[in-house]
């Protein structure tokens, strides 16, 4: 395991991961260890994953209990049991940007504890004006409202929330021991994004945005779902689909 991990959890992604796969192996900082945890696949996600051609060591973990947050949690924990001390997370149908590690080792490097990252439309989707400015505007205009909402402005937190994607953020091994890490929960129980930040406001003043650490997301949740009710699902799964199945867009 290098001192740098990227954690990747992955359910049912065969047909998006080798865009992931491709997008981490073009990055410019290649060193690395690629950990993919499989949550429980059963398509051919694993074995998309051994086929890549990768610069970088790849280690496969397996972790059956659902849950984006859950098998986050076991990927950051299985890189830290292995001597990884900085740690970055994106998703199985994401783009990181070509300096995505090299900026969030960075930043890590410089001092900071808890990297929050900026998403932005993945472009080979290509995205409407409403998809690439409209949508993206009203999620920071929600995550202002975010900063003022009571939950979020406790004394024990020890500096203000700021915007956090579970596809890109970078977290220091020392900092998710001490918080507790992300919450093992299913995916349509609660953000485990924002528990993490949160976790992390206890413990830490040294959380940045950084808007130069970027990613690229995929739009198919809001196209199979459309604005309304994908903004519910973000704030605080104020609405969800009828069924968990449903849950998962593939």
């Amino acid at each position: 395991m290098r001192t740098l991990a990227v954690i990747v959890p992955a359910y049912n992604e065969g047909r998006s991961i080798g865009v992931t796969l491709a997008a981490l192996a073009a990055q410019t900082d290649t060193d690395f260890t690629l950990v993919v945890v499989d949550n429980g696949s059963t398509d051919d996600t694993v074995a998309v994953v051994r086929a890549c051609d990768a610069p970088f060591p790849v280690e496969i973990v397996r972790e059956d209990e659902r849950g984006a947050g859950t098998a986050a949690d076991t990927g950051f924990r299985h890189a830290i049991a292995h001597g990884a001390v900085h740690l970055a997370r994106t998703d199985a149908d994401c783009r990181p940007a070509p300096d995505w590690v090299a900026t969030a080792r960075r930043h890590l490097d410089s001092g900071a504890e808890l990297v929050c990252g900026r998403s932005v439309p993945r472009a080979d989707e290509r995205p409407s004006f409403a998809e690439r400015h409209v949508f993206p505007g009203v999620v920071r205009v929600a995550a202002l409202y975010g900063r003022f909402r009571k939950d979020h402005r406790r004394a024990e937190f020890r500096t203000p929330y700021v915007l956090i994607h579970g596809h890109n953020l970078a977290i220091t091994a020392q900092l998710y021991r001490r918080c507790g890490g992300t919450a093992r929960e299913r995916l349509e129980d609660g953000s485990e994004d924002v528990t993490l930040l949160n976790r992390a406001r206890r413990h830490t003043d040294r959380i940045v945005r950084a808007e130069d650490l970027v990613v690229e997301n995929s739009l198919r949740r809001l196209r199979a779902w459309g604005a309304r009710r994908t903004l519910l699902w973000y704030w605080d799964r104020r609405w969800r689909p009828p069924t968990s199945g449903e849950v998962h867009v593939r």
